[in-house]
């Protein structure tokens, strides 16, 4: 069968329909500059044991957590994932789900969700927790549009030191609505300067958007920030790249925070090229109807028995049409699912464990590296599994000795921070080894591995 749903008299006539000329002038609103203007330039047809065996060769080009020693995280992490989690979530009722509109038959997705809105209420200390999100970028995006919806209010401050994507997702979001976007400078802890933030606040802003931790692996101080923002009527909104470390952490929801969002990543999900990830998005009660997705509710039948239903729903799709809180579409279900089973056989006590580990190793790498000569930790704030170097010459150059050594030693931050060429993020996991990070250490100071 050709995959080829329309005949070239089909063609015709659709566009003789719309007025087009040809099919290129469908895409005349694309600027000359981006568009190829050649065919594609593919090789010749290969049979299917021939394009395996190439795929398989450009793949062994790829520098992975198996065939390195990883330091990589800004916001994704390696993690060691169950293997109960991929084949729980690989059963066919699970994987070929989509939208559980009908709950008659949907009971097992719908309680999936709602046991996983439930599981983020007691990481994140929030009230509710919607059917979640794309992301940790498209979930920070969402609660800055709530945020200007709840307040009525058009300014909204971003950290400099949230993550560069949640804030270029932040500005593509805003680009052409009435919202006024202002950063924030960090001081020397790498935390947000409190004193700049108080001479930013005022009655236009509508919230102020901060990670825990964050993009530098700094324990953000949300208490404080909290009572600067509440006395001005703004909102809180905490960013969690690295939700692990509410393991250990005093929740947002319990230091003021009033929206929570975050990046589901560390729960079960590999790294995968960046994706698919999984948002996930928590706030307080008296926001509930604001909320953008959907969320999932408990409820009794007509004879007595529990069930599960799509409670609301302000999305574009349903009724509220163009009054909808939001046009995000796909709930990530079958990634929700991984997270809450993965959260679910770790439970409190396990996920607390295993975040001390990574706490532990990351002080153990931490101690290691600010003993190497030219080598310093600009940042005095508390960190959890990630933190900045400072090396004595540019970070480009040292990481890529470090990986000629088969050592991914961490993410240079010239890249979005342009006054730091000599700064590096590392990040340290249970899946690091006390040998591995002497080995880092190592190729930093030049020395064999």
């Amino acid at each position: 069968m050709r995959y080829i749903p329309h005949t070239p008299d089909d063609v015709r006539q659709m566009l003789a329909v719309i007025g087009a000329g040809d099919v290129e002038e469908l895409f005349r609103e694309i600027p000359a500059a981006l568009r190829l203007g050649r065919p594609l330039d593919l090789p010749e047809a290969r049979s299917e044991a021939e394009l395996l065996a190439e795929l398989n060769c450009l793949a062994r080009r790829n520098a992975t957590g198996e065939t390195h020693r990883m330091f990589l995280g800004g916001g994704a992490y390696r993690h060691f994932i169950p293997a109960v989690v991929d084949h729980l979530i690989s059963r066919s009722e699970f994987y070929t789900a989509y939208t559980p509109y009908q709950p008659e038959i949907s009971q097992g997705t719908l309680q999936a969700i709602f046991e996983f809105q439930t599981l983020i209420c007691q990481l994140t200390g929030m009230d509710v927790a919607n059917a979640s999100m794309y992301d940790g970028a498209s979930a920070c995006a969402e609660a800055v549009l709530m945020a200007s919806r709840a307040t009525r209010r058009g300014r909204v401050l971003l950290a400099a030191s949230l993550h560069p994507d949640y804030r270029a997702t932040v500005a593509t979001y805003c680009r052409y609505l009435d919202l006024e976007l202002i950063e924030v400078p960090c001081d020397d802890t790498g935390r947000t300067d409190l004193a700049a933030l108080e001479g930013q606040l005022d009655e236009r802003c509508a919230g102020l958007v901060l990670g825990y931790p964050n993009f530098f692996g700094v324990i953000e101080d949300l208490a404080a920030t909290a009572r600067l923002t509440a006395a001005h009527g703004a909102r809180l909104i905490a960013a969690v790249q690295e939700p692990l470390a509410l393991g250990l952490l005093k929740s947002p929801g319990e230091l003021g925070a009033d929206i929570v969002v975050g990046e589901g990543q560390s729960f079960g999900l590999p790294l995968a090229f960046g994706g698919p990830y999984l948002g996930f998005f928590a706030a307080r009660r008296q926001d509930l109807r604001n909320l953008p997705g959907r969320l999932v509710g408990e409820t009794l039948d007509s004879r007595g028995q529990r069930g599960f239903v799509l409670t609301l729903a302000t999305r574009e799709q349903h009724i509220r049409r163009e009054k909808a809180t939001s046009n995000i579409c796909s709930n990530q279900g079958l990634c929700a699912l991984a997270a809450t089973i993965y959260l679910a056989l770790l439970g409190r006590r396990g996920l607390r464990e295993l975040a001390e580990h990574n706490l532990a190793k990351a002080a153990y790498a931490r101690g290691k590296i600010a003993a190497l000569p030219g080598f310093r930790l600009p940042f005095s704030g508390p960190v959890f599994n990630e933190f900045v170097v400072e090396a004595p010459h540019s970070a480009v150059e040292v990481l890529r000795h470090v990986q000629s050594r088969d050592i991914l030693g961490g993410i240079p931050l010239a890249r979005w921070y342009p006054h730091m060429p000599n700064r590096f993020l590392v990040c340290v996991t249970e899946q690091n080894r006390r040998e591995d990070i002497d080995a880092l250490c190592a190729a930093l100071s030049g020395g064999a591995p």
